[in-house]
């Protein structure tokens, strides 16, 4: 028990540079080099080593424009299976040292501090940051404080690999009155501007700003922002991801293309993937929207409302194809395409279509049962519409499958 403190605090945890050091893990020769992790076909730079970061690159630029300030970067593609493993771990250590984790993305968690006897904040965040570096190999920074506002503040500030606790309120002054408004998450650009006209630009000038004219200026969630940096606590730690609103699957084509057919083929696969997600999930989409970007930087949608919430691949298909219509330029190439299901339902909790006879609602059930328990089994697409036969190529990313990452059960992107 801490003798002058409170016994229970609020903890943050953030990878350093979390894609470079997952793949340094197993590959040694990376460590103390320039390393970047690519996109999207190799396109531009999604993660860098602090060594990287120094020669000037930075997360997002193409990849043309960072050879030119990092020629001797070691530049490599990304893997998302493997940081998902890291993750993973990271959060079993976190959850053996905390009873409340919330896993709120691949290498960010909040957790509950407590003390046990003898010990102090310091060290518990000190003991967490080691145990993650000798059982995964990543290193990470710590943060308590008396909110997760305030925690991630101190874990940011305290990058790379500190351990840091700071419940004083006299030292909290010291650390606000040092940081921008904008390291505050929530705070940027327009709401920035904002704040700066009333003279508020670091965070201890909102902290002591009056609580009225902050709800005025940043509405609700800035007046919970305004709590949070004044030590009181009123964002819960999540232990369950709150459930969908939406699930999309989609993301890179792998190239530039004005196909039909080819944009066509990729429908269909994104549209296998979104149903894995919704079965998996226990829900049916009750609205499907197909958005495409094209490389003009232009994007089409398209979208349909069901009549009733589905989940099989013979309905939704037969919904997909004039969302795609919709979404399509003639002549234009696209880039991208993301297919997104809203209104989630229960599944199996919803009114049978009239227009759905029993033989067709059987046939299709049991194909995507099979084609499940297949997949399941095998691997992803190992049983697969023959729509997209045509185009082999678009299950040839090994590395990452084209898709966005996103690990099941973080409540964050």
């Amino acid at each position: 028990m801490n003798a002058n403190g409170p016994a229970t605090a609020i903890g943050h945890l953030d990878a350093d540079c979390f894609y470079v050091s997952a793949e340094r893990v197993r590959d040694e020769f990376l460590r103390g080099k320039p390393v970047g992790v690519l996109g999207n076909q190799g396109a531009c730079v999604i993660a860098k080593s602090y060594e990287m970061k120094a020669h000037g690159v930075k997360t997002g630029e193409p990849i043309w424009d960072a050879l030119v300030k990092c020629p001797d970067g070691i530049y490599i593609k990304r893997d998302f299976r493997w940081y998902e493993v890291l993750s993973r771990m990271m959060l079993e250590v976190v959850q053996n040292a905390s009873r409340q984790v919330e896993y709120y993305s691949i290498d960010e968690f909040f957790f509950r501090a407590e003390l046990r006897r003898g010990e102090t904040f310091d060290g518990l965040a000190r003991t967490i940051r080691d145990r993650i570096e000798e059982c995964v190999g990543v290193p990470v920074t710590v943060g308590i404080a008396r909110t997760r506002t305030l925690a991630k503040l101190i874990s940011d500030a305290s990058k790379p690999h500190g351990a840091r606790a700071v419940l004083e309120p006299n030292r909290e002054e010291e650390l606000l009155a040092g940081l921008p408004v904008t390291e505050i998450t929530g705070i940027a650009g327009r709401r920035a501007a904002t704040l700066s006209s009333w003279g508020i630009t670091t965070c201890l000038h909102l902290a002591r700003a009056d609580r009225t004219l902050v709800r005025r200026l940043l509405t609700a969630s800035g007046e919970v922002l305004w709590w949070e940096i004044n030590g009181d606590p009123v964002q819960p730690i999540h232990t369950r991801r709150p459930a969908h609103k939406t699930l999309s699957r989609g993301g890179s084509l792998g190239g530039a293309t004005d196909d039909p057919m080819a944009l066509y083929a990729w429908l269909v696969r994104n549209l296998e993937r979104l149903i894995e997600e919704l079965r998996y999930h226990g829900v049916a989409a009750g609205r499907l929207k197909v958005i495409l970007a094209y490389k003009s930087g232009h994007t089409g949608l398209g979208q349909r409302t069901l009549a009733v919430p589905g989940d099989r691949f013979d309905v939704l298909i037969d919904v997909a194809r004039p969302c795609l219509r919709q979404a399509w330029s003639k002549g234009q190439s696209a880039t991208h395409m993301h297919l997104i299901a809203e209104d989630l339902a229960p599944r199996g909790q919803t009114a049978l279509a009239f227009f759905d006879p029993l033989p067709n609602r059987i046939r299709g059930e049991d194909v995507d049962r099979l084609k499940e328990r297949i997949n399941g089994k095998i691997g992803r697409f190992a049983l697969r519409s023959a729509a997209t036969l045509y185009l082999p190529a678009i299950y040839r990313d090994t590395a990452n499958e084209y898709d966005i990452c996103d690990v099941r059960g973080k409540i964050c992107f």
